[in-house]
């Protein structure tokens, strides 16, 4: 791994992403033609010195790495090398807990009752807190956490979101918490602890969302491979639309799942972001 200057926490994690992410954004639109670092820096608005250092003291990996990364033969090698391990962790159950920096990651269902009263009788606590892939809105209850979404310019719209998706709830603002869990969520170095979420979607969704704590950091699935684990080897694009109503980021991870052609298909989040945690995991898996 190469060395690398420390990652900086707090207010600078938004700077610092903001630039990695135009990098990425560059680096993904001109893979194909394998662009020198000097251009790359160039679109990020940096040295190549100082992308050099960001890239690599962000991602754990440099930007030429990563630019390997992105090629579809990576993603194709990288699918094919995972399916035998994938199969294993997927069917050793759908309701384990799951890992993510060392972070033990399990979950339980609202019922169908929770899910009509839309929160009513709920004290939930939510803020806004820097994290390395930009700020983010966290909410969360006694019972977990039921709410992560990256933000970029549109805070009030995620936080209209969030009194969308809990209308009779109480909500509380609670930002000094909001921080405290982005540090659990993104440790400086792997931290060993335990962390429960609270789901909210129909059955098939739940399913594909608990499937998808079973797949390790920095390991990549298909529509395809999810929807036939499941035993429905046709229900790829409804695969999709559950990751698209996973109200959960990161910690719920469909970040890992990609299109079977290798592509990164879309993200809730942005397709940089997406390729942003690819990133950020293969760099500390490394």
């Amino acid at each position: 791994m190469p060395e690398t200057a420390p990652l900086e926490h707090g207010r600078d994690w938004h700077r610092q992403y903001v630039a990695v992410a135009r990098a990425i954004a560059f680096i993904r639109a001109n893979a194909a033609r394998q662009p020198e670092l000097a251009e790359i820096a160039a679109a990020a608005k940096l040295s190549e010195y100082h992308l050099q250092r960001l890239f690599s003291a962000w991602a754990g990996l440099s930007p030429k790495r990563f630019l390997q990364y992105l090629t579809k033969e990576h993603a194709l090698t990288a699918l094919r090398a995972s399916s035998g391990m994938l199969e294993a962790a997927l069917d050793a159950g759908l309701s384990g807990p799951g890992r993510l920096h060392d972070l033990m990651v399990s979950c339980e269902a609202m019922t169908p009752g929770e899910i009509r009263a839309r929160g009513a009788g709920v004290e939930l606590r939510h803020g806004f807190a820097a994290t390395p892939l930009g700020d983010a809105l966290f909410g969360w209850t006694p019972r977990g956490v039921c709410h992560l979404a990256f933000c970029d310019d549109d805070h009030a719209a995620k936080l209209d979101v969030l009194r969308k998706d809990w209308p009779a709830a109480r909500l509380m603002r609670d930002d000094a918490g909001a921080g405290a869990l982005a540090q659990r969520v993104f440790p400086a170095t792997p931290t060993p602890g335990k962390l429960h979420l609270l789901l909210r979607g129909t059955n098939f969704q739940i399913k594909v969302w608990e499937a998808l704590l079973k797949i390790p950091p920095a390991s990549l699935v298909s529509y395809g491979r999810l929807a036939a684990h499941l035993g429905q080897p046709r229900a790829a694009r409804a695969v999709g639309s559950a990751l698209a109503a996973n109200s959960i980021a990161c910690l719920i991870p469909c970040h890992r799942v990609i299109r079977e052609d290798g592509d990164s298909s879309n993200y809730r989040w942005g397709v940089e972001r997406k390729l942003a945690l690819h990133a950020w995991e293969l760099g500390r898996s490394a």
